[in-house]
């Protein structure tokens, strides 16, 4: 799919054709689609598809016509009838006449823009557009870690008393999608340091080092963030790992005492249930025997009982 986009200090509008200074948004395009962009653009159509790869790095390429920035962002997907974070990478693609990104799927980051729902965006502005791009995946990924932490602190509720080990499937999957976030939010914020270098021959606006700076800081507050919430789950999932253990052998436990309890009414409705002629047994041909019988049977259960809860088994 393709749109492009043309903002002027007034509006902003999707066109049909291309002109300078547009944002062009290629999801998941066709290769007709990245041919037609990569002639007019002068662009290495291995370059413009590069992003297309889940695997691909985040990394920052300087040509000749264009300059290629690929980070990762955060998107959601759905797994086991439940919703987690991965990441997949983004394509910018900053040329003389147009910014291009280009991207697997659709991102709710690029959302924001097409939306206008954020000010002083223009498209023809487009290394501070760029900029407002990497601010607001680093917010994206904030947002997110936040998210996870909220879904373990409920998961945690469950754990007390589980004893299967669904909850702690969900432990190590949001586990492994934070793992996946330190490992992307560290290579995006090697791009952002080489954007923030002086190396850099991306022009840049009066406003716009402040903006890098605030971009670089999100990005390692997310680092930090990550950092904290992985341990904490790896905590979390030892730890409640053991409870389950411990929650099951209660569960045993309990089953093992039942059964020894009424293993006494059983041993004696046993003994008094054989059939044979002249039997000594005791309370044979006492008129209301039965009833004794019963009531011997369950007294024993009961002193049992009593036992084990004063030795706290119970």
């Amino acid at each position: 799919m393709k749109q492009v986009f043309l903002s002027t200090t007034t509006e902003f509008k999707e066109i049909e054709n291309l002109e300078s200074g547009t944002w062009i948004n290629l999801v998941n395009p066709s290769q007709s689609e990245s041919l037609e962009i990569a002639n007019a653009y002068n662009i290495d159509i291995s370059d413009l598809r590069a992003p297309l790869d889940a695997e691909e790095m985040s990394r920052v390429t300087i040509e000749d016509e264009y300059t290629l920035i690929i980070v990762d962002v955060p998107i959601t997907e759905e797994r086991n009838n439940k919703i987690y974070y991965v990441t997949i990478p983004l394509g910018i693609i900053l040329t003389e006449d147009a910014i291009i990104t280009t991207c697997l799927e659709k991102l709710p980051l690029l959302d924001t823009f097409i939306n206008r729902r954020l000010r002083n965006f223009y498209t023809f502005m487009k290394s501070r557009f760029i900029f407002q791009i990497l601010y607001r995946n680093a917010e994206l990924y904030l947002t997110a870690l936040r998210s996870i932490d909220r879904k373990s602190e409920q998961i945690e509720i469950r754990l007390h008393q589980a004893t299967r080990n669904e909850e702690l499937i969900e432990l190590m999957e949001l586990e492994k999608t934070i793992v996946y976030f330190k490992a992307s939010l560290k290579t995006n914020e090697r791009v952002i340091k080489k954007l923030t270098s002086s190396t850099s021959n991306i022009k840049k606006y009066l406003e716009d080092e402040d903006l890098l700076e605030d971009t670089l800081i999100e990005t390692q507050q997310a680092i930090e963030m990550a950092d904290i919430y992985g341990n904490v789950l790896r905590g979390m999932t030892d730890t409640f790992a053991s409870i389950i253990s411990n929650n099951q052998n209660n569960i045993m436990k309990t089953l093992a005492l039942v059964t020894i309890v009424m293993s006494i009414p059983t041993m004696i409705f046993s003994a008094y249930g054989m059939n044979f002629k002249n039997n000594d047994l005791p309370l044979n041909g006492e008129p209301h025997a039965f009833w004794l019988i019963i009531f011997i049977a369950f007294a024993m259960s009961l002193s049992l009982i009593i036992y084990l809860i004063h030795k706290k088994w119970f």
